[in-house]
């Protein structure tokens, strides 16, 4: 009997066929483990490791896992090699911070021959994360789309809101030329979109905080089935004498269409009046900025790009999350000109927003691409241990003691002069001060004593060569008739090249045999200089 045969007989009882709205009915439920988050966030484990983990953690419960490497591929579906090196990285000293996460004893037989390994899951510490994904997904579910169930099931948990960008960017490559890259948001949908046909997963469209999408997850699968009759069916032709209506079919091109509500499917439209597309995320199955060439090839090029001047024209509000004004209009999608741009609002944080106040009022101009640029800038030095009230001091600093006249372009200087840190290795230097007491830094003061001892030495050199070379050539012009002998002229300089292939033993050898002062002349400041100075 076929799959559509089989619930065609299963609905007999119901008299009419039912409409788009079906209700659901949830299989039975099943043991459920606790897996650390390590094991699931972390790059350096490959999918399939969390699957083998959470088959061995249910074995071993009460007891030791003696199953055979082929017995767990068996219960997972999976091929024995995946299992063993799924293995191999779970029973070794993680890379990261050498956590066993799977510790396993080797044994035989009296005789000799090889017996199964026992293997347990290391017990999990009382302020360590984890999240509570059930055996049966694990052995239903393919490696990629378990550790999005586990993402997802994590942060439903914990109520954070997720988007498809930072599921894109938890999901990571483990083989070929792209390893250890991110997924994408575009390959994140398309793996939610999978796991929603599972039945695994309730995706909630634009019913999350700020119109994000609201992912449930399920701990069984959910399976759609017919909902019972409200009222008896009205009297049909085609319902002969003695036999029951035919039922709808629940697989197959007559099966109702039970993705969007209850009404009929209007195009993802509501039953009262036609959304705005804006609302929804656009159609992205064919490739940005690429088109297809018709010839034999078949080649994708690169589409042609219209650079219009107002590209990056900045948005109308550049507030920070959560203080943008609701009122500001929204883009038409569908009503774009070619150049202008359609992409997401630019958002900051609260610290950012904080260290960039001195020139808030300046980033009107600034395209979005270099307040990105310089917001990424700001938020590495943050992280590195910098506060925001020291980057707001130091652009307010720099900004103050520069005219507004010789700044024309206020991102580039924020890039090349604001936000840079200028001092000496020390992480409390700032522009040779201690922050925040503003006493000299003592490396600073010492550096900048050497470097005028150094430059100083040099003027006395220079000096002295001057005299040389004042002195060589008034003896060129020596009368014969004098007795005399006459100087010896100065060598030829170095050219560029032979000053940088020059060694220093070389440098050193001319300094001892012809002084500082035709060293200098032959091989410049820069290769002299450091070696009188006691350099290597």
């Amino acid at each position: 009997m076929s799959v559509a045969a089989l619930a065609a007989a299963l609905a007999a009882p119901h008299s009419q066929p039912q409409h788009a709205a079906a209700g659901v009915h949830a299989r039975g439920g099943g043991r459920t483990v606790k897996v650390p988050l390590r094991l699931v966030v972390g790059a350096q484990y490959p999918d399939a490791a969390l699957s083998v983990y959470v088959k061995i953690a249910a074995l071993a419960q009460g007891r030791m896992c003696e199953a055979r490497v082929a017995t767990l591929a068996a219960y997972l579906g999976m091929s024995k090699s995946a299992v063993e090196r799924a293995l191999r990285i779970l029973t070794q000293p993680d890379p990261v911070d050498g956590i066993v996460e799977v510790p396993s004893r080797r044994r035989a037989y009296p005789d000799g021959r090889g017996r199964s390994a026992e293997r347990s899951v290391r017990p999990l510490t009382d302020s360590e994360l984890w999240v509570r994904i059930p055996v049966r997904a694990a052995e239903t579910l393919t490696p990629r789309l378990l550790r999005l169930y586990a993402l997802l099931a994590y942060a439903f948990a914990r109520r954070i809101p997720v988007t498809a960008a930072e599921l894109g960017e938890m999901l990571h490559h483990h083989t070929g030329q792209r390893a250890g890259e991110p997924l994408g948001e575009r390959q994140a949908r398309r793996l939610v979109d999978e796991l929603e046909t599972t039945g695994w997963l309730a995706v909630h469209r634009r019913e999350g905080e700020r119109g994000r999408h609201a992912y449930e997850p399920h701990r069984h699968p959910l399976h759609s089935v017919p909902a019972p009759a409200e009222e008896e069916a009205p009297a049909r032709d085609d319902v002969r004498d003695g036999q029951e209506p035919e039922q709808l079919a629940l697989f197959g091109p007559g099966a109702p269409v039970i993705h969007d509500g209850s009404g009929p499917d209007l195009g993802d439209g509501s039953l009262a009046s036609k959304e705005d597309l804006g609302t929804d995320r656009r159609d992205e199955t064919n490739a940005v900025g690429v088109s297809r060439r018709r010839r034999g090839d078949r080649k994708w090029v690169a589409a042609p790009v219209e650079n219009l001047p107002d590209t990056f024209e900045p948005g109308t509000s550049r507030a920070p999350r959560g203080t943008r004004s609701s009122a500001t209009p929204r883009q038409d999608l569908n009503n774009h000109t070619p150049g202008s741009y359609s992409g997401p609002e630019l958002r900051w944080t609260e610290r950012i927003h904080t260290a960039l106040a001195p020139v808030r009022h300046e980033l009107d101009d600034v395209r979005r691409f270099v307040l990105r640029r310089v917001a990424r800038e700001i938020a590495t030095q943050l992280d590195n241990g910098i506060s925001h009230e020291r980057m707001a001091h130091r652009i307010h600093t720099r900004y103050t003691a520069q005219a507004r006249a010789d700044i024309r372009d206020i991102g580039s200087w924020l890039l090349a002069v604001g936000i840079r840190h200028k001092g000496c290795g020390v992480a409390s230097c700032e522009d040779g001060h201690v922050w925040p007491t503003g006493e000299a830094c003592e490396i600073c003061a010492h550096r900048r004593q050497v470097q005028r001892a150094t430059w100083r030495q040099a003027r006395e050199l220079e000096q002295r060569l001057l005299q040389l070379r004042a002195e060589r050539a008034s003896a060129d012009g020596h009368d014969p008739d004098q007795g005399a002998a006459p100087a010896e002229p100065l060598p030829a300089k170095k050219t560029y090249r032979q000053r940088t292939a020059a060694s220093d033993e070389e440098i050193r050898a001319a300094i001892a045999e012809r002084g500082p002062e035709i060293a200098l002349h032959l091989y410049g400041h820069l290769r002299v200089l450091p070696l009188l100075n006691g350099g290597t």
